[in-house]
């Protein structure tokens, strides 16, 4: 687009200003597949770490922007503002490798004539790294509306882009820094990560018609620590799906109407509302513990199923109890509502509604 190719040039103008961009020559690991140069350690067996592929050495005229005048800056950036990279495992990666030393970025390529033109001379193509980060920017809406952003989130792949080239190219065009990057790992498939390249994957699209949306999204968020690598399984989706949500959220949601329908309910003071520690989740959602967030909110969905046990509602027909269980049940639907949106709002329906009604059953087994 021109406003992204105008911002860009602007990008680099302002850089150089600052004394940031000098010409010289760069030679280096060049992977056509991350569009990335590596080192010579980085390589497994002479091979792209995350494509497996071959690597050609490459050795051009280059525009390098100085990145080794920012280590300071960066360090400086991570250690009073903690929550700038998360988890604390990838901030710590990211600390330890700057730390190390850093060195002057390649910015710009002759050997391809596609891309956006270098402003300090027309021969030159802008790097595709420093061309498409700046589309957070050019990407924010009129007048950078939406910027700063309060979260990247990102594959590990490209932390290193993200955590040290980005905070670097902004500080040194004058624009503010987002307040959180949060990296998150891989998705796994036999071991390996899923990718279009490696001809590895798992379609979405498939599996929400197979399963649902609402089962797939719960699955991710409560099987795998996010931030981490999770290892897909197909039997552990099932596993999950006829465990927790059929089982304890279905079960629940199928007894609680079944009861308030035959019996009613009346109004009293929630005790059992009262188990569920929402300013725990509030701080696990700060942090994006997503698995977290739902044993929390399972556990309290245990308690619920125990409380229409120990309660034999079916015999006390109390009205006061079955009000309570609503009354959790409708907290239990905002809180799921980010991970299984559609089923909260069949949830949210059914129980806000002066008589109750048993509806369909939210989640059929899957055999």
């Amino acid at each position: 687009d021109k406003d992204h190719e105008k911002l860009v040039q602007e990008a680099i103008k302002k850089c150089n200003k600052k004394g940031d961009i000098y010409l010289g020559e760069y030679e280096g690991f060049y992977c056509t597949g991350c569009e990335a140069y590596y080192t010579e350690k980085d390589l497994e067996n002479g091979c792209c770490p995350i494509h497996k592929t071959k690597i050609e050495k490459l050795k051009e005229e280059s525009y390098f922007f100085r990145l080794s005048k920012y280590q300071n800056f960066l360090l400086d950036l991570y250690k009073k503002n903690p929550e700038f990279i998360l988890p604390k495992e990838r901030r710590n990666e990211i600390i330890s490798r700057v730390k190390e030393g850093l060195n002057d970025l390649s910015i710009s390529r002759t050997s391809f004539s596609w891309g956006i033109p270098f402003p300090l001379n027309k021969k030159h193509i802008v790097y595709v790294w420093f061309d498409a980060l700046f589309n957070y920017l050019s990407g924010s809406g009129e007048n950078k509306k939406y910027w700063p952003a309060d979260i990247h989130l990102l594959g590990k792949d490209n932390s290193w882009f993200h955590c040290v080239y980005w905070p670097a190219f902004l500080k040194s065009s004058g624009y503010k820094l987002p307040k959180t990057i949060f990296v998150h790992g891989f998705l796994k498939f036999n071991g390996q990560k899923i990718s279009k390249s490696l001809g590895n994957t798992v379609s979405p699209k498939v599996l929400s018609e197979k399963y649902s949306a609402d089962t797939l999204r719960y699955f991710l968020c409560r099987q795998f620590v996010f931030g981490q690598d999770g290892d897909f399984s197909e039997k552990a989706l099932i596993d999950r799906h006829n465990n927790e949500l059929a089982d304890k959220l279905g079960n629940l949601v199928s007894r609680v109407s079944t009861l308030a329908e035959k019996y009613g309910i009346e109004k009293t003071e929630n005790k059992l509302l009262k188990k569920l520690n929402i300013k725990k989740i509030e701080k696990l959602f700060e942090n994006y513990e997503f698995d977290k967030i739902l044993n929390e909110i399972f556990a309290f969905i245990d308690l619920c199923n125990e409380y229409v046990q120990s309660k034999k509602l079916w015999e006390t027909k109390d009205k006061k109890v079955l009000y309570e269980l609503k009354e959790s049940i409708l907290k239990i639907s905002e809180l799921l509502w980010p991970f299984i949106p559609e089923t909260s709002e069949k949830i949210t329906r059914q129980f806000s509604v002066k008589k109750i009604k048993k509806g369909k059953i939210l989640f059929k087994k899957i055999k």
